[in-house]
């Protein structure tokens, strides 16, 4: 039986994670470093590894990043294009490399060591390029490493990009898909944040946010006007051309026009990996782009395939990251932040300081316990890292310096609202209890309004907290109420965009019902158990009348989030406001339900990794034709679908007398 506490780990991790990838890949406004993204992670890995029968098919360890934009066609790739698995350490490097011999060895491959390619590690957006009979058609970005976004016109407009491939006597292959990372050169990118202040708009946090932003532009014509550039390390699908190896294949494609990854090195052995890592990490700061480690494959390309791939990482490469940059600085003071749901988060202000080519004057925090861990107090010289990230962390109190004499407690009553502070009992995080709070109000508009949610496009941060602190907007009804004048009293308001605003506000009207339940901001809610809630109750008169006992019987809804949901719709004040959208025509229209399908009445469950499937897919799959899928064993399951390396799932379901079937049979059973 696995302990509550590791349940909820696992979840907190899972919520925390997808939240994050939405972040950064959505959204391009990542809120934490790569070093604590890649720490969520690993705990996840770690916890999953122990509790197999936890794991679930849409855990963010089976996935590469976030969902593409829908404000772009997806592009779905050939071969899907993975993640890499991060060293952290020479320890972490060493573990792997004696993975890779072992894996070597037993496929049959042990007649000495393989050969390996180093090469820079590139922090930039990744995409891929495809081309047919040497012609440029289609170019995506990674999205969710199966499908990605179309930015077809975007990447053409980058010069290193040849729209038709040269042919030196090498010959051109029928289909060549290439992949690379779309990048701004370190002195181009300073030179473009000088004119975004110069023209009065916020500069870009980092050479990596300003190449995957420009590249995600609906106009090409913006694009155009920003240094993006290029570097291809790698090949996807390859149709009349073959290669024996890495180093090979990208000095034939540095022959058909194409831009590849600079100082690449082919090593014999880990110790001149390891050398070439040195060597590299001292010439840093002369590389003309930022690059935050080095990636190491193997060359052999027969041994690649045969290597194969784990869940989300290739097992013959690997990426051996190098320190993050740090600083010293003084810490100025703690202000106090409060979010959408109340949370209260501590976090530093520093003395201006440049890190990793960025000026630096706040850092997270996370709560008072992290602050204890520190030993923190207002006065204190304190080392912050960062590697390539928005939001800093503070690392340690320098000691040799003078400290500081104040002492920092979160405060008793709510720093924008006054309201007094409340901790529930299994909370580590104080909460203002004030649903009126600016700063709740604030948070809860940009939710709302936000891509996934109610994709009310233009209504942005500073615009929301022009509207709040203007009292025109006090909750997301009276988004509905907004006119012209309204918002030409705002700064910056021009009429085009108001115009625009309004026309985004009023398309909202009619949303998709899950898009307009996880709008509504409940806890616990993300965007998967709005799908499930709306396809169980249709109508959202149904779903506020539903009591706790009802939700939890449908699939992925437990007592807490039960409860949740229950509180959520009992609030007056959440009742009020969702009668006010009602009246402002802001409803979703009662869901049909769907017809029955010859998968009717049957629960699947997954283990192990499918050959001609993502989980996703699998899943999509059987809700169209009707059946359920369920994260773990139990008696509601009809069949257990084992892929290649199954978990425990597969003793769990002998044991209890459910139907394993093979990936062949599940795919004969969809076909019928």
């Amino acid at each position: 039986m696995v302990p509550e506490d590791i349940k909820k780990s696992i979840n907190q991790l899972r919520e925390q994670i997808n939240y994050h990838n939405y972040r950064y890949y959505a959204l391009d406004e990542p809120e934490i470093s790569d070093a604590e993204y890649d720490r969520l992670l690993r705990e996840l890995i770690r916890l999953e590894e122990k509790h197999p029968e936890l794991v679930t098919p849409d855990s963010p360890t089976h996935r590469i990043g976030a969902a593409p934009s829908e404000k772009f066609t997806t592009v779905k790739h050939q071969e899907r294009m993975y993640s890499l698995e991060n060293a952290m350490d020479e320890k972490e490097l060493d573990e792997w490399y004696e993975r890779l011999l072992k894996s070597a060895g037993e496929i049959g491959k042990n007649t000495g060591r393989p050969e390996l390619v180093a090469e820079p590690k590139i922090d930039g957006a990744a995409v891929e390029i495809v081309y047919q009979n040497g012609i440029f058609t289609v170019g995506s970005t990674r999205g969710d490493g199966v499908t990605g976004e179309d930015v077809t016109l975007n990447l053409k407009t980058i010069k290193s990009i040849p729209l038709k491939l040269i042919s030196r006597n090498v010959g051109i292959p029928e289909r060549l898909d290439v992949r690379g990372e779309v990048y701004m050169e370190k002195e181009k990118f300073n030179e473009l944040n000088r004119r975004q202040i110069k023209t009065g708009q916020e500069p870009f946090a980092n050479p990596r946010n300003a190449a995957a932003g420009s590249l995600r532009q609906l106009d090409p014509k913006i694009t155009t006007a920003r240094p993006l550039d290029i570097m291809i390390h790698g090949l996807g699908s390859v149709q009349g051309k073959l290669f024996a190896t890495h180093s090979e294949s990208l000095d034939y494609i540095s022959k058909l026009g194409l831009k590849t990854v600079k100082f690449l090195q082919v090593c014999n052995n880990l110790s001149e990996v390891k050398k070439y890592y040195q060597n590299l990490l001292g010439k840093r700061d002369e590389v003309p782009y930022e690059i935050d480690g080095i990636v190491i494959k193997v060359n052999d390309l027969e041994l690649q395939k045969r290597l194969g791939v784990r869940t989300r990482t290739p097992r013959w490469a690997i990426a051996y990251k190098f320190p993050a940059r740090e600083e010293t600085t003084q810490l100025l003071d703690i202000q106090v932040q409060v979010g959408r749901t109340g949370a209260l988060t501590p976090v530093a202000i520093l003395k201006p300081v440049r890190v990793g080519g960025v000026e630096v004057s706040r850092a997270t925090l996370h709560n008072q316990d992290e602050i204890e861990r520190l030993g923190l107090k207002i006065g204190d010289w304190v080392a912050i890292k960062r590697a390539g990230d928005v939001i800093p962390k503070i690392i340690k109190v320098i000691t040799g310096k003078p400290r500081g004499k104040k002492n920092f407690t979160m405060p008793g009553i709510c720093p924008v609202c006054h309201a007094p502070i409340v901790l529930a009992p299994d909370e580590v995080i104080p909460r203002c209890p004030n649903i009126a709070c600016p700063a709740q109000i604030k948070g809860t508009l940009q939710h709302f309004a936000s891509r996934e949610a109610m994709d009310i496009e233009g209504l942005g941060e500073k615009i929301i907290d022009q509207l709040v602190d203007k009292k025109l907007v006090l909750d997301p009804s009276e988004l509905y109420k907004l006119n012209l004048e309204d918002l030409l009293t705002l700064e910056r308001m021009g009429e085009k965009l108001a115009e625009n605003i309004l026309a985004s506000i009023e398309k909202s009207r009619r949303p998709i019902p899950a898009r307009f339940i996880y709008a509504l901001g409940i806890r616990h809610v993300g965007e998967a158990t709005a799908v499930i809630l709306a396809e169980a109750f249709g109508s959202m008169d149904k779903l506020k009348q539903a009591t706790k006992e009802k939700l939890e019987n449908f699939y992925e809804i437990g007592p807490v989030v039960a409860e949740s949901i229950y509180n959520f719709f009992h609030n007056v004040n959440n009742k009020e406001i969702i009668d006010r959208l009602k009246k402002f025509g802001v409803e979703y229209q009662p869901v049909s339900k769907k017809p029955a399908g010859p998968l009717t009445g049957l629960t699947f469950v997954f283990t192990g990794e499918l050959a001609k499937f993502t989980r996703s897919e699998a899943k999509r799959l059987v809700q169209e034709q009707g059946g359920k899928i369920a994260s773990a064993v139990s008696k509601k399951v009809t069949y257990l679908v084992a892929g290649a390396e199954p978990s425990s799932k597969l003793e769990q379901a002998k044991k209890s007398g459910i139907k394993t079937i093979s990936e062949e049979e599940f795919l004969k059973m969809i076909e019928k």
